[in-house]
């Protein structure tokens, strides 16, 4: 097996704890998804809830446990981008798909989907040139924001049909007689609701938030390969 180092980066295929974290999380992206073809929900949204928040947080450790421990490598830092575009994309399609396209979750969806396809089409056009499409500050706190919206907006899920499954069977005036404290909640109606409406709205404030990150971060990507794309072929 060749080693050796370039730009700083050990270009060696070592199966590095780092490497293996970053393999995990590629993997934990479809898995979101599957969670809702085997699982009935609620079970389904809380169990990819879990499944998302803990492949989020490998994106720290793998990136700091490199760092610290002098294993970065060009595998690792090809695949950690991947993983985290994976990670986003299939979860914003589960959510768009389970919320009815409802408007503001597809637009701001729509929009970090668009930014994503762009620069990495701008990453393959420029080749060699790549580099100058470094991850920046704002581009890492764009994907933080991302994951937090997103396991903000599976939490919604759960609150939602738990809401659905205890108050079923129960008439308009009733439900609206608990919420309102005038009939005893012996089912904890009124904190699932609130738990549902409150992660919603905080939800959807996060997504937007992350989605006018992400569009600056791919115009802040767009000028800087804008001079290799003045030239002639």
């Amino acid at each position: 097996m060749a080693s050796g180092l370039a730009n700083g980066y050990d270009t060696s295929m070592n199966w590095t704890l780092p490497n293996i974290l970053t393999v995990l999380r590629l993997f934990a992206a479809p898995g979101v998804a599957v969670m809702f073809l085997y699982f009935a929900r609620p079970w389904a949204d809380w169990y990819a809830l879990a499944l998302f928040v803990t492949a989020a947080l490998t994106d720290f450790f793998d990136g700091y446990l490199a760092r610290a421990w002098k294993q970065e490598s060009r595998f690792g830092a090809m695949l950690d981008p991947i993983a985290d575009k994976a990670m986003v994309i299939i979860a914003l399609l589960v959510i768009t798909g389970f919320s009815g396209m409802n408007p503001w979750i597809l637009l701001p969806a729509t929009l970090i989907l668009f930014r994503e396809v762009f620069v990495s089409g701008l990453r393959e056009f420029l080749g060699s040139d790549a580099s100058t499409l470094k991850v920046t500050r704002l581009a890492k706190w764009k994907t933080t924001l991302q994951m937090i919206a997103i396991a903000v907006l599976f939490s919604t899920g759960a609150f939602e049909h738990y809401f659905g499954m205890e108050s079923f069977g129960m008439d308009q005036e009733m439900i609206f007689e608990i919420l309102a404290g005038r009939v005893e909640d012996t089912l904890g109606l009124v904190w699932k609701y609130y738990g549902m409406i409150y992660s919603w709205y905080a939800g959807i404030v996060l997504l937007w938030c992350a989605a006018v990150l992400t569009l600056a971060t791919g115009w802040d990507y767009f000028n800087k390969a804008l001079p290799f794309l003045k030239g002639s072929k």
